[in-house]
């Protein structure tokens, strides 16, 4: 359990610091025989704060959890 609660902690953080998950991708744009241009794209994939916050508690009730052995 605290392992996961450490995982849903950083992921909870990330997603407060940087707001969603960026990547690239390549797309052709044209291809005529030999010749191929490509085009490379920035996409976001939006995460709202809610959701960081709601990994970021967990987490910690996790590790609390996770202490705590009778």
């Amino acid at each position: 359990m605290k392992v996961l609660g450490v995982i849903l902690i950083v992921v909870g953080l990330l997603a407060l610091i940087y707001g969603g998950i960026q990547y690239t991708s390549r797309e052709k744009v044209v291809d005529l025989g030999p010749l191929q241009v490509t085009a490379t794209q920035k996409k976001n994939i939006p995460l709202p704060p809610i959701a960081g916050g709601i990994a970021l508690v967990a987490g910690v009730a996790l590790v609390v959890a996770g202490r705590k052995k009778p």
